[in-house]
């Protein structure tokens, strides 16, 4: 079966949720455009991943936000080369709908005290939530590696969290190894570089906020 030789994770550039979080009480979250700072973002993402890609074929998806979709319209990738769709299993966290930016800000700091991964927001999704229904994308993305045109290249415009949890599901990362690590910053990216011995790997690690506690399964 072939495989694509780098998988690229892109986060978005900054949104106006970025810079002020009063906004999530007049808009919904999925409709937050790029600030010009995160369109300056995509447009600088798109030069180097232009260069990355040379001239080879990418198939691309991208999360169904209004700030994945900016972002990857800024990229100004060569439509001939590049075959998109939109991907909503690649969408953000779910908060839950209008929100009420106190009640973001308490729920945000139990969070901090439960854990990332398994708090689940009042009328939204856990972290877990968001890995399952990454891993259902990945069962998607590998199945489409059999096509025999598949191109060499796979590009995922998506979100911080989901970043975190796709490589997570991949690599087979631990609950304690994701709570300690950051979210990208925003118009980064990380790529996962294919070796001659058939594995990916991580081009460079995720910022650590803090050292994880390891646990002994077997002890």
């Amino acid at each position: 079966m072939p495989r694509p030789r780098r998988i690229v994770l892109l986060r978005h550039g900054e949104s106006v949720g970025n810079i002020d979080d009063t906004v999530y009480e007049r808009e919904p979250d999925h409709a937050l455009a790029l600030t010009a700072l995160g369109r300056a973002q995509a447009v600088e993402a798109g030069t180097r991943l232009r260069e990355t890609f040379g001239d080879e074929g990418v198939s691309a998806y991208v999360s169904p936000y209004r700030r994945t979709l900016e972002t990857f319209r800024a990229l100004r990738l060569e439509p001939g080369r590049v075959r998109v769709r939109e991907e909503p299993r690649l969408r953000e966290q779910d908060w839950g709908n209008w929100q009420e930016r106190e009640d973001v800000r308490l729920q945000k700091a139990y969070r901090d005290t439960y854990g990332h991964f398994f708090y689940r927001f009042a009328q939204g999704e856990s972290g877990a939530d968001v890995y399952d229904r990454v891993g259902a994308f990945l069962e998607s993305l590998y199945r489409s590696f059999e096509a025999p045109d598949h191109p060499p290249n796979v590009l995922l415009v998506t979100h911080g969290l989901t970043m975190r949890l796709f490589c997570m599901r991949w690599f087979h990362w631990s609950v304690a190894e994701f709570e300690c690590l950051s979210n990208p910053d925003n118009g980064s990216f990380r790529t996962l570089v294919l070796g001659p011995d058939g594995r990916y790997r991580l081009d460079r690690p995720f910022e650590r906020w803090t050292t994880p506690q390891p646990y002994d399964l077997w002890g």
